[in-house]
């Protein structure tokens, strides 16, 4: 049987996560204090295939159709000791959150490996930051890069994820004490990021009524300010060897932005994330990450139960 993982507040000294939300029937001044649990589980195939499919799919945003997914997730099953999902109504729910890392080096002659490699080596040529990966994910290069994918659903608080890190250190270790082939070169993290774009509506009220055909923008993404889907990512990027955005292939079409931005000035552009991290300098950024969050936490950790 698998160990179950659980988050311990060691402020309240209970296995839960206080989530406070409007209650729409109430007065604007009043709120009811929702009590939510998260529990910490391996990744386990009856119950989280379909889940880590949906995550991926928000993951890869756009260009989600590029992977076959679900060859994604039996990978992720197959290895049930190393990484950890979230969940809030035991262990046969589905997923709230996951992470895990994938060997790129000993996986290589799977398709799906060798469709994420492709696709990251190509994406990284866009951006002159992110151009090195290219070499390193080479087959001769001689490296072993290991690819962490991580997602979560909204309601799931960053304070979670610095134990989910701080699991995975512990079990990689714990597998290259078994002799399997998890030592790594490298970690490459991939996520992803969001720039606020001048929304279009304004301009359509002033533009003048003759047709006109689109153009391509220049340099859109120049002078907008990026921000985190994924705000540990920031603490990451301190240790990193390098790190960069880069534009998916499906690009959305222009002014499609503005359907994320009801009410708003601006609209959204998502875009891909990458950051690579030595292996000798990973420890250090986990305990940066943990320092950082603790203190939004009441210092938080994460423990696992063996029984």
């Amino acid at each position: 049987m698998a160990k179950r993982k659980t988050y311990d507040d060691s402020a309240a000294e209970q296995d839960s996560e206080e989530v406070s939300s409007l209650d729409e029937s109430s007065s604007e001044d009043d709120y009811d204090e929702i009590r939510q649990e998260f529990e910490f589980f391996d990744p386990q195939t009856p119950w989280d295939f379909e889940g880590f499919k949906r995550l991926l799919r928000q993951l890869f945003d756009a260009d989600a159709t590029s992977f076959h997914l679900g060859a994604i997730a039996d990978l992720i099953l197959a290895q049930p000791l190393l990484g950890s999902t979230i969940k809030t109504e035991g262990n046969e729910s589905d997923p709230h959150a996951f992470m895990t890392i994938l060997n790129l080096k000993e996986h290589e002659d799977k398709p799906v490996i060798n469709e994420l490699t492709n696709y990251i080596s190509l994406r990284a040529g866009t951006n002159p930051q992110l151009a090195p990966l290219k070499p390193l994910l080479s087959s001769g290069s001689g490296k072993k890069v290991g690819l962490i994918l991580t997602e979560r659903w909204v309601n799931i608080a960053t304070e979670l994820i610095p134990p989910m890190y701080r699991m995975l250190l512990e079990e990689i270790s714990w597998a290259v004490a078994e002799r399997e082939p998890y030592t790594f070169s490298h970690y490459l993290i991939m996520s992803k990021t969001y720039l606020a774009i001048p929304s279009l509506l304004n301009e359509e009220t002033n533009r003048p009524k003759k047709k006109m055909k689109p153009k391509a923008t220049k340099g859109i993404d120049e002078g907008h300010t990026m921000y985190y889907f994924h705000p540990e990512d920031e603490v990451l990027e301190r240790h990193a060897t390098l790190f960069g955005g880069f534009d998916y292939v499906k690009q959305s079409a222009e002014g499609e932005s503005d359907t994320k931005s009801t009410f708003h000035d601006f609209g959204i552009k998502q875009r891909g994330h990458l950051i690579l991290i030595e292996a000798a300098k990973f420890e250090a950024a986990v305990k940066e990450m943990e320092a950082e969050f603790a203190t939004q936490s009441s210092n938080a950790a994460a423990t696992i139960d063996k029984s």
